[in-house]
């Protein structure tokens, strides 16, 4: 790869743009990983990449078109074809409906013109020890540990034919361990997202996993049924990230949502919580900061890549139990009339409520129910109530008097989480999380435990 800096890039493709309009984005990515199986590490590595987006607009009687092109591993000799191909992409469009002018530049920010951040393997200094001495303590044990480590550093430089020269530097890791019984008959599983790797703890991580497979040795099989259920975090982020993805303001003012108003309308206002429950988003939430300004690579339902650059706010999407906002961009926030609030890459879930408990504490006041540790393969099966499918995994657990007695079989679930909001009891402490199944797409989550009366375990599941 060439060693040219990224900010020379982009202004290079701006400098040989001919389109109206132009908005260039590299990205400059390094990451570092750890693989681990059987009580032993098995590969590790370190790789750097880059990716150029240009964006040109083209102004025409009827309107704006948009061309996007991107490609990998872009030097400086690459870019020209890359902006002419992007043109001829744009000039051969139909004008594009989320067309609006771009975004005006101001101010370049500090740092666009230095070298971008990188990671390495040394980001691994303290956890990989910490590591090795769970390895020692499986092995003594009886168990297995499996799993992997990524750290990821993107810096992403944004530049217009408007004038903006925006950065942003995003590190992103991630840590999964599973630990087995030694004949494979037992799992269990726990996941962390960390900036930098100091504040994962694998020793608690491990002790909880040796734990649960303890819970795992007395074995009890339930029918299908609702059941009064505690969701973790891991589980409660995964529901309320897909519960994120699907409010768009069109989606629900077109009524194609669970998010629509019978009659014409959202449910803006609408109280989907009787409890006191806010779902936000921050770009500056400590320990889960995220790009202060829209970046988009291409244009969808609730992204615009004519929005790039547009200032990204703290903003509630529920707030105390009632419907706050929804997904805008700017084009769908002119159609339905409301401001522009963009997604923002972190979520978080709390209660304003005072006391909230920690999961043991709601463990430990509950008669009968059952205590998950996740949900996968999360499909869903009808937009209009967001009813949701999937699969628990890892470990279901029965709870009496409680006191954790023993783990159950595997379930298919069908739950709304919009129907699920108004019908939780209890929510506990928020604490930082990682989605199981959407960790691959989205790691910025605090999500607190959850309670449900009736938690539709819809048929038994053979998955093991």
């Amino acid at each position: 790869m060439s060693l040219t800096h990224p900010h020379e890039l982009v202004e290079r493709a701006l400098e040989l743009s001919r389109a109206d309009g132009c908005v260039v984005i590299a990205d400059e990515e390094s990451t570092a990983n750890l693989r681990w199986a059987g009580n032993g590490l098995t590969t590790n590595g370190v790789t750097r990449g880059r990716r150029l987006t240009v964006v040109a607009t083209v102004d025409g009687a009827t309107g704006t078109a948009s061309g996007v092109v991107a490609q990998e591993a872009v030097t400086l000799d690459g870019i020209e074809r890359l902006v002419r191909a992007a043109e001829a992409a744009a000039r051969a469009a139909e004008p594009a409906e989320d067309a609006q002018p771009l975004i005006a530049g101001r101010a370049a920010d500090p740092g666009f013109t230095e070298a971008p951040e990188t990671t390495d393997i040394g980001v691994f200094a303290a956890f990989a020890p910490a590591l090795g001495e769970a390895f020692a303590r499986a092995r003594a044990g009886g168990e297995l540990l499996y799993g992997f480590a990524r750290h990821e550093h993107t810096t992403s430089y944004l530049g217009s034919s408007t004038g903006l020269r925006l950065r942003h530097d995003q590190p992103t890791g991630t840590v999964e361990l599973n630990a087995k019984t030694a004949d494979l008959s037992g799992s269990a599983w726990a996941g962390a997202a960390t900036r930098d790797f100091a504040d994962v703890d694998v020793s608690a991580l491990h002790a909880d996993l040796t734990r649960r497979l303890g819970w795992g040795r007395k074995k009890v099989d339930l029918p299908a049924g609702r059941y009064e259920t505690l969701l973790p975090p891991s589980a409660v982020a995964d529901l309320m990230v897909y519960l994120s993805w699907s409010a768009g303001a069109r989606d629900a003012v077109e009524g194609r949502s669970v998010f629509s108003k019978p009659g014409g309308g959202s449910r803006l206002g609408e109280r989907l919580s009787p409890l006191p429950l806010t779902l936000r988003s921050d770009p500056a939430e400590p320990g889960l900061q995220a790009a202060p300004f829209v970046l988009a690579h291409s244009s969808g339902e609730n992204d615009s890549v004519f929005d790039n650059g547009s200032p990204l706010a703290a903003t509630d999407w529920l707030r105390e139990g009632r419907l706050a906002n929804l997904l805008t961009t700017r084009h769908s926030a002119g159609l339905a009339g409301l401001p522009l609030t963009p997604p923002i890459d972190n979520l978080v879930l709390e209660t304003s409520a005072p006391g909230a408990p920690t999961l043991e504490e709601m463990v430990a006041r509950t008669g009968r129910g059952l205590l998950l540790t996740c949900l996968w393969y999360i499909r869903e099966v009808d937009p209009a109530t967001l009813l949701l499918t999937g699969l628990t995994r890892d470990g279901v657990y029965l709870v009496e008097d409680g006191e954790v007695v023993g783990a159950v079989n595997n379930f298919r679930f069908n739950e709304s989480p919009v129907d699920l909001l108004g019908r939780i009891t209890e929510v506990g402490r928020t604490e930082r999380c990682l989605p199981r199944e959407w960790g691959d797409w989205f790691t910025r989550a605090a999500m607190p435990p959850v309670r449900v009366p009736d938690f539709n375990m819809s048929s038994v599941s053979q998955a093991s």
